[in-house]
């Protein structure tokens, strides 16, 4: 390497490091809207529709950033309206969670803000996307421990498919590769917390990012 290449390289290094291959993953944000209701705080979650990726979870909203929105806090307030219609005039951001790099292959950025009550009434929910909203006090939640479960996730550099066909994912044996990746691998345990309001069920992502705001509190 020459010297000015290695100058080059120092001068390249982020000043504040980002989420390493960020592009190989969803890039995404999401609103946690808190709505103060006759001097209790609520968290604004909705209920995704039955025929869309993931139908029937309690998500917050928000989804894929787009050049456009330029910066994440767009990404979730343009989300926000168009699944429920809230104004961003009605959002006030106050600030942002650490980015979540999810096992599902997201990078989430989470935002916390206050959403003026109002916006309850004006709110068009995109029955495309969001089948209802749903709001939850916060002290459900800090009363409330999550239940804890444990999850196994494996890599598997093959599969059978439904003729019984062996189907490469990745080519092990042609690599050369040690024996113990020529089958599933990993078998790393994955914590998942779930929470039970009123018969709807709270987990995966956004139970992560509940944790999170809870820890704000201590």
């Amino acid at each position: 390497m020459k010297k000015s290449e290695f100058k080059k390289l120092i001068k390249s290094l982020p000043k504040y490091p980002n989420v390493m291959a960020r592009d190989r993953y969803l890039n995404s944000a999401v609103l946690i809207p808190i709505i103060k209701i006759d001097k209790k705080f609520y968290i604004l979650f909705q209920k995704r529709a039955e025929n869309i990726r993931q139908g029937g979870d309690i998500c917050f909203p928000g989804g894929r950033f787009e050049e456009e929105d330029i910066t994440f806090e767009n990404t979730a307030i343009r989300e926000t309206y168009e699944e429920l219609g809230i104004k961003k005039e009605d959002i006030k951001i106050f600030g942002q969670l650490d980015t979540y790099v999810a096992p599902i292959g997201a990078v989430v950025e989470p935002f916390v803000a206050k959403v003026k009550k109002r916006a309850l009434k004006s709110m068009k929910i995109d029955k495309n996307e969001v089948e209802k909203t749903l709001l939850v006090p916060i002290e459900f939640f800090k009363n409330n421990p999550a239940v804890e479960y444990t999850l196994k996730y494996e890599v598997h550099p093959y599969s059978i498919d439904k003729d019984g066909n062996k189907e490469i994912h990745f080519p092990v044996q042609e690599l050369n590769l040690p024996k113990t990746y020529h089958k599933p691998w990993g078998h790393k345990r994955h914590k998942v917390w779930v929470y039970n309001y009123k018969g709807e069920v709270i987990w995966g992502l956004t139970a992560v990012i509940i944790n999170e705001l809870l820890k704000k509190f201590k």
